[in-house]
């Protein structure tokens, strides 16, 4: 992704988002990410990193970005981790579709929510049905309107914050608010 400066995260952080870490935090990283996508799984040991260094300050809101042209399976991956979601464990979800990036077909999906102890039943029926498509639709809609073109797409505290040379400057733009 590259930088367009002047560009703001234009959908605020609201309660329905998934967030991970203080509520509170000083430092609220949002991400647009798509399971499938090599560069999220490289960006996800950083973006550890900067929670479990700054647990009180640094919070991760995640938001959906599939880049359906490129990667196949992540919009059902992305409703597969919503359905996780709805049964309390949307961020297992994301761990396990993180780690395992190359196999997200719709067998692999079933066998994570039965790794995940999910209610097999209603997580299928969430797919088959398509139950969380319009959110993943609507995320992705807010990352475009943001301006995010490509995956891992952040915002620190708001703004934009290019990562094409790397995750140092992420870390540098959340150590400016620390």
């Amino acid at each position: 992704m590259t930088q367009q400066f002047g560009h703001d995260l234009l959908v605020p952080v609201n309660p329905t988002d998934h967030v991970r870490g203080d509520p509170h935090a000083r430092v609220t990283l949002v991400e647009y990410g798509d399971f499938e996508c090599p560069m999220c799984r490289s960006a996800e040991p950083a973006v550890r990193m900067l929670l479990d260094t700054h647990p009180a300050a640094v919070r991760l809101v995640f938001r959906h970005l599939p880049m359906e042209s490129a990667h196949p399976h992540a919009l059902i991956a992305a409703e597969a981790a919503e359905a996780a979601g709805a049964q309390g464990k949307f961020w297992e979800m994301h761990d396990l579709l993180l780690k395992q990036g190359a196999h997200l077909d719709r067998s692999a999906l079933d066998k994570y929510a039965a790794v995940l102890d999910l209610d097999l039943a209603s997580f299928q029926a969430s797919l088959d049905d398509e139950i969380y498509r319009q959110r993943v639709r609507e995320q992705i809609d807010g990352a475009l309107r943001s301006h995010v073109r490509g995956t891992p797409g952040f915002f620190v505290n708001g703004h934009i914050q290019d990562v094409s040379a790397g995750m140092n400057d992420l870390r540098q733009a959340v150590m400016r608010f620390l």
